[in-house]
């Protein structure tokens, strides 16, 4: 079957939405609910359903993330909402039975919200939705992302159809432009100026490509974008084709991301299957199609013009610019790279138009931001927010503040190639300027929370670990200077630093950041510059030897029940039974292990 008119289009979403059974139970599949066997609950939904003869006017659908990852997994009902977090397979039968047969409700299965102390049962009424505005996102948990027809429903590849009648290239380029759509990967460059460019060369053939290989560290962003609206991604490639003037789109995606890729292999074939890639788009005589080019997975391919080389087959190094990929890129033909929130954004702003999304955010960053929000939060997901948002109601609101009412120290934004913003900042708009001026960038989207008893320096070499293995080794500022400032936080964790080592940290990094060949090099040493300019006291405590990094137990409050000693995997604990315990500083590893069971919290933390 193919579609060949925008009047078939609009049968396909009236023929859709007239197919809408009485009540939609939606099931989270996306990565983080499927990691704790949402797949299963999906199936035994479906069961039940069938067995109990509900299926006239039941529907089960599979959707992407729902975003409330912390919660997971969740299930929502509609049409009113009915939210049901951290669903196990035990409770499949007692939804089923409460809420479809019995029309009751299930309470114990609703968020408890900890500042209010009260269960919450409807998704908009909790804290970590109400601020969210969602465009990127729009589709995410609303539709069955293996159902073309799902999408069509939702307006979908009426933007390609709108562009193809009624826009030349320019006019797209142009509308891109206005929107102040910048790229979302990291670099923030303009898209609309990025597509210009390509339009601009003169070659026998051009291509568009997605950057689709999320690598940092607790970023998910675009991960869930493919596995919850495929169809979003294949539409404005197929647009931002029709833009440059490319025939032919790929998708460069990680190998080890196989719940990424099955949806978008589906959606892609459909694609086809309906006339919605290949020749003659919308009868147009615009010929265009798209193809996956799986990665070995390394972090330096989010640089396009690594990226590019991986896709040759080579060694992912990037090379040094110009001439940039919009004039020799993949098989040395003009080339687009983008990520995938960067093309997402696109059909919403051909369908609402570029005023729309202007006017969204903040002078010179349209549009909104999608962050993974994780780490020492209450609230852990996915957050979609319009730029200009503050740290502080990020965190706070939408991610609840820290557990345990512990306080908020700092937030890694950016990734391993952005840097901490402090409590002094968390009231600054969250744009590409803002960011900018306190020394952070947005990076692609990682948000990392850590609390009061988070140690500085062990996650600046956290962070160094993970890009100095990443780094490709082709300039030696990266591939050496990335080692050296490693092996010295190394030795100032493990005690054996010296106060001259803080100052070789510095000229290392800031050599690095000049003289590194792309953007991983001249990154890496953000995380450790921004937490010796935070937090100089935790440096200067490893350099100096005055910091403690053995526990301690408190001999007045200490009852003698040996649960410490018991639970030891080094076997520093001595004490007898009713005694005072002691504990040996040289043999101690700081785990934790004997503050975690002690009764009387006698065990003081280093």
């Amino acid at each position: 079957m193919r579609i060949d008119t925008r009047e078939k289009l609009s049968e396909i979403k009236t023929a859709n939405s007239g197919h809408k059974k009485k009540v939609s139970l939606y099931v989270c599949t996306g990565t983080s609910c499927l990691s704790m066997s949402s797949d299963l609950l999906l199936e035994r939904f479906e069961i039940l359903i069938d067995e109990k003869n509900l299926d006239a006017d039941v529907e089960v659908v599979r959707t992407g993330c729902l975003r409330f990852c912390g919660q997971g997994p969740l299930v929502i009902i509609e049409p009113e909402g009915t939210t049901y977090t951290q669903i196990s397979l035990s409770d499949v039968d007692e939804i089923v039975e409460k809420h479809l047969i019995e029309d009751t409700r299930v309470e114990r299965l609703y968020y408890e919200d900890p500042k209010l102390q009260k269960k919450v049962p409807l998704a908009d009424e909790m804290d970590f939705y109400k601020k969210q505005k969602r465009i990127a996102l729009r589709n995410c948990g609303l539709i069955n992302p293996w159902r073309i027809e799902d999408y069509i429903a939702q307006d979908g590849y009426r933007a390609l159809a709108d562009v193809l009648e009624n826009y030349t290239p320019e006019d797209v380029c142009n509308t891109i432009e206005k929107s102040g759509l910048r790229g979302r990967g990291g670099g923030g460059f303009p898209t609309g100026k990025k597509w210009f460019f390509t339009l601009r060369e003169e070659s026998d053939e051009k291509y568009i490509i997605c950057n689709a290989d999320e690598g940092d560290p607790g970023a998910f962003m675009d991960r869930s974008l493919i596995e919850g609206d495929p169809h979003a991604l294949i539409e404005a490639m197929a647009i931002g084709g029709y833009a440059t003037g490319a025939t032919q789109g790929y998708i460069y995606i990680r190998a080890e991301y196989e719940v990424s890729i099955e949806p978008l292999r589906a959606a892609l074939s459909a694609a086809r299957s309906y006339g919605l890639l290949g020749s003659g788009l919308f009868q147009s005589g615009f010929d265009f199609d798209i193809e996956i080019k799986i990665g070995a997975g390394a972090f330096v391919c989010g640089e396009e013009t690594a990226l590019i080389h991986s896709m040759h087959g080579w060694r992912g190094e990037p090379r040094t610019k110009p001439p940039f990929p919009s004039q020799q890129g993949f098989r040395g033909r003009p080339s687009t790279v983008n990520n995938v929130e960067t093309f997402v954004n696109v059909p919403q702003i051909i369908l609402n138009g570029a005023e729309w999304f202007s006017s969204i955010g903040t002078e010179g960053s349209s549009g909104t931001k999608v962050f993974a929000l994780a780490g020492s939060v209450r609230n852990v997901g996915l957050v979609e927010v319009p730029m200009g948002t503050t740290f502080r109601d990020i965190v706070h609101v939408i991610g609840g503040g820290a557990p345990e009412g512990k306080a908020i120290k700092a937030v890694q934004i950016g990734g391993p190639s952005g840097g901490v913003i402090t409590e002094e900042h968390f009231d600054t708009p969250i744009d590409y300027y803002s960011l900018n001026d306190i020394g952070a960038m947005m990076g692609s989207g990682g948000m990392i929370v850590m609390d009061e008893d988070s140690d500085m320096v062990d996650i600046s070499k956290f962070y160094l670990d993970f890009t100095q293995e990443e780094s490709c080794g082709k300039c030696p500022p990266c591939r050496v200077g990335t080692k050296r400032m490693y092996e010295i936080l190394d030795r100032l964790l493990a005690m054996e630093g010296t106060p001259e080592d803080l100052e070789r940290l510095r000229t290392l990094g800031h050599n690095i950041q000049t003289a590194s060949l792309c953007g991983l090099g001249q990154s890496a040493p953000n995380p450790v510059m921004s937490t010796m300019q935070a937090f100089p006291e935790e440096y200067e405590a490893y350099a100096y030897r005055t910091k403690r990094t053995a526990y301690e137990i408190d001999l007045s409050l200490c009852i003698g029940c040996t649960k410490c000693k018991r639970v030891c995997p080094v076997d520093c604990i001595e004490g007898e039974l009713r005694g005072a315990h002691v504990i040996d500083p040289e043999s101690c590893i700081a785990c934790g292990a004997c503050h975690e069971v002690c009764p009387k919290d006698a065990i003081i933390e280093p």
